[in-house]
């Protein structure tokens, strides 16, 4: 099961909680091989290059397959789903914005109002060119007007190290990895990224609130090389299923401020689809490079 993500990074720790249970019920150890760059696109292509054989797996955040695929493939945009072939969605989460102590902003109104007044003063880092993180501060910048500068790191967990010691002001990123910091004031929570509010996140209010529109859910989902037969596919999404369905991981899932929506190989195809047509619209107008 490759990964395009960092060790202890968010798609690192969802494949090591499904990996030994793949193992026990299909009697074969999966192993998961880190294999973080380019925003996931090394990861993407080598498992494009693997036979379609159900013995290797992607697992990776939606970022990874349609952001990058549009921004870091060599030679122009590559095409997920001809390279790819979806399995399954196996999580779906909602972002926060987490700020740094030292800005002078309670709430997005505010932040906005700083940054406007002072243009490129706020840093905000993401894990990487192609990331969601990366994707909702350059959509907050669209939307709000303002003009922020931008740090791309190697993976979540070195940006936040910044964030934390002041190096930086600004992240949009997944809950649970920043939860802890926001609950001994070392961060800030402004505002949810989703149109729900965030049960881990009680009474902090959503970015939409202040900037109409504005809505941003990340996922993960597993992949396997392009061509995979359709009864292999099926077979892996029935176990799988099997897993996610499971008490223990809807426990689990929830203690990361995630879910898992039940949903047919064809469904996560659409939604890669759909994200790569919306996502391809915001690169466009944020003028979005590989080299930023």
């Amino acid at each position: 099961m490759i990964t395009g993500s960092v060790a202890g990074g968010g798609s690192d720790i969802t494949a090591r909680q499904i990996a030994p249970r793949l193992s026990e019920l299909w009697g074969q150890q999966v192993l998961v091989d880190n294999r973080p760059g380019v925003a996931g696109m090394l990861a993407n292509e080598l498992t494009a290059k693997a036979a379609p054989d159900g013995y290797t797996l992607l697992l990776q955040p939606g970022s990874f397959v349609t952001l990058s695929s549009i921004l870091n493939a060599r030679g122009g945009a590559w095409e997920p789903l001809r390279h790819l072939a979806p399995v399954i969605q196996v999580t779906l989460y909602t972002f926060v914005a987490a700020l740094h102590p030292s800005v002078p902003a309670r709430n997005v109104k505010e932040l906005i109002a700083v940054a406007k007044a002072k243009p490129k003063s706020i840093t905000f880092v993401s894990s990487g060119v192609g990331s969601n993180f990366h994707l909702m501060g350059e959509l907050f910048k669209l939307r709000a007007g303002v003009d922020l500068w931008h740090v791309p790191y190697k993976g979540s967990p070195p940006a936040i190290v910044d964030l934390l010691a002041g190096r930086a002001e600004l992240m949009f990123i997944h809950v649970p990895p920043v939860l802890p910091y926001i609950r001994n004031g070392r961060l800030r929570a402004l505002a949810v990224t989703g149109a729900i509010t965030n049960p881990l996140l009680p009474g902090v209010p959503r970015v939409m609130d202040t900037l109409p529109g504005f809505d941003v859910t990340g996922s993960e989902g597993l992949l396997a090389p392009g061509g995979l037969p359709r009864d292999i596919a099926q077979r892996i999404h029935q176990t799988v299923t099997q897993v996610l369905s499971s008490n223990d991981f809807k426990t689990a899932w929830a203690d990361r401020s995630m879910e898992f929506v039940p949903n047919t190989p064809e469904q996560y195809g659409a939604k890669i689809r759909e994200e790569f047509d919306k996502n391809a619209q915001v690169i466009k107008q944020a003028g979005i490079r590989a080299d930023m």
